[in-house]
């Protein structure tokens, strides 16, 4: 008789908290902030709110493109698109309409006049400096670096007259600094899981479904689509920063997983994330249709029936979708068409080295000029003169070279992560030396300028990785930081006068002219 032998069956392996390397935690571990991190942001806020609003009304009128957007966005709130006064007719406009339902927000609360239509702006500005301000403290891991990059920006000319003037750039700025912050913070979270899942015991380097976190909505991620949707709801030139931030996802993705010790961890990362990285289009595509609501949802916008009015069908679902597909061939083929040819302008900028002429505030844009009386001289000149804080801003070249220095001799992401930014927002201007430029396009790359600045004011506080804290280093760090900061706000109240319209003296008003010309 066969007998039958029972052998039990293996237990379940279960996963075991395990020491982790002191090194893995912290590469993997968001910053810890001072507990007052918090309400110095909010200070650095208060006092960047209190410069953009005070007076905001003045100087009176429509100034320069106010002419365009402020009309633009008490029609869109009136009609549900934009309309032509003059001639009584549909208007025709080649930039989305996120940014004017913005400014025609502030009309709606404030009403169709000067304070109305800068108080969106003038908001957005503030907000921006608060939303720099908690990203360098995230990135850097620091307090007071954070609040340096917040008053940088704060003192800033080139943002002060942004955000006192209706236009469109404010926004643009402000929602793709967001969605670099978004981004950060779905860095972080996505790090944490991956260090939650090593304390728990989980092995990486075994293969299949458990080398791996379970599965979680990155939200974060998401929201960073839904950012760059408003972005590109305001202007397509929010479309270059695109690649760059899948590119940042994947590369960090990639670190994390490499850090931890999963065995392809390039593979993998293109597994797992394709389709979140995916999913984020139609929220980006779903944000920007919304945008366009007032145009779909009535009959009057320029070219809503297209369509029908060249003789074809036109269903309704689908024939509003072609027919706004039609508007952007349309506003593309007129982007295409300004060239310094066709549409020169007194303040545009140079051609090809545009870009590098931002940079060197080779040539800023007037906005309002007036030689009323009332400084109590003999001549008074009050200008409005969309200028960069000139230390600020010449600082910005040697800080780019220098933070691919400290980046590379450090291995350092954030550098990449600042320095690709920044590109994004200036290099693809160099393909297009035809057309007229102004300076403002420079506005989306300011906060990551400011970033490089202050991370190469940081690298001069620190030690290189590996090497113990120096007392000396951290406090000529200090001493250089604070009175670089110091005298960017000093040139900031010196040539104040010219940012805000105030009526100076004529000598005086030259004497702020640096470069000649080049800024009258």
């Amino acid at each position: 008789m066969t007998q039958t032998v029972h052998v039990p069956r293996p237990r379940q392996a279960t996963s075991v908290a395990t020491p982790v390397p002191d090194v893995l935690r912290r590469r993997l571990s968001p910053p810890v902030l001072d507990p007052y991190a918090w309400p110095a942001a909010l200070l650095v806020t208060l006092l960047a709110g209190l410069l953009r609003l005070n007076n905001l009304a003045h100087p009176p009128g429509k100034i320069f493109d106010e002419t365009y957007y402020a009309t633009d966005a008490h029609w869109l709130w009136e009609k549900g698109f934009e309309w032509n006064e003059k001639d009584n007719t549909a208007g025709y406009v080649v930039h989305p309409p996120l940014g004017k339902w913005l400014i025609g927000l502030g009309e709606q609360v404030l009403g169709y006049n000067e304070a109305g239509w800068r108080l969106a702006t003038a908001v957005f500005g503030t907000l921006s400096v608060l939303l720099l301000t908690r990203i360098a403290m995230r990135l850097f891991g620091s307090m007071v670096l954070g609040c340096a990059a917040g008053l940088l920006l704060a003192f800033d000319g080139m943002h002060f007259v942004l955000s006192r003037s209706a236009l469109l750039d404010v926004f643009l700025m402000f929602f793709v600094l967001a969605a670099f912050g978004a981004l950060l913070r779905d860095r972080d979270q996505r790090r944490a899981r991956w260090l939650r899942f090593v304390e728990d015991g989980g092995d990486p380097a075994v293969r299949g479904r458990a080398a791996r976190p379970p599965h979680a909505v990155p939200w974060w991620r998401l929201a960073t689509a839904v950012l760059l949707g408003c972005a590109l709801a305001v202007k397509w030139s929010a479309l270059a920063f695109v690649p760059v931030f899948v590119l940042l996802i994947l590369w960090w993705e990639i670190g994390a997983r490499r850090g931890v010790g999963v065995r392809r961890p390039i593979r993998d990362t293109l597994l797992d994330e394709t389709g979140w990285l995916l999913s984020g289009l139609p929220f980006m595509l779903g944000v920007y249709l919304t945008s366009w609501s007032g145009w779909l949802s009535t009959d009057g916008g320029w070219g809503r029936h297209w369509l029908r009015d060249s003789g074809q069908e036109e269903p309704a679902f689908w024939g509003a979708l072609r027919n706004l597909w039609n508007y952007h061939e349309q506003a593309y083929g007129s982007h295409q068409a300004i060239t310094t040819a066709t549409n020169p302008h007194t303040y545009q900028s140079a051609g090809e080295w545009a870009p590098i002429q931002w940079l060197l505030l080779g040539r800023p844009v007037l906005f309002y000029r007036s030689e009323a009386p009332g400084c109590g001289a003999e001549r008074c000149m009050a200008d409005v003169l969309m200028l960069g804080t000139p230390i600020l801003w010449w600082s910005f070249l040697p800080a780019l070279g220098a933070a691919i220095w400290f980046g590379i001799a450090r291995r350092d992401w954030r550098a990449a992560a600042v320095l690709a930014m920044a590109g994004a927002a200036l290099i693809p201007w160099f393909f297009y030396p035809e057309r007229t430029m102004f300076a403002f396009y420079a506005l989306p790359a300011l906060p990551f300028l400011i970033l490089a600045v202050v991370y190469v004011l940081g690298a001069i506080m620190t030690s290189p990785p590996g090497r113990p804290p120096d007392a000396n280093r951290q406090f000529t760090g200090a001493i250089v930081a604070g009175a670089y900061v110091l005298l960017v706000v000093v040139a900031f109240a010196y040539f104040h006068p010219l940012y805000a319209g105030e009526s100076i003296p004529y000598d005086d008003w030259g004497r702020r002219l640096l470069l000649g010309d080049r800024w009258m």
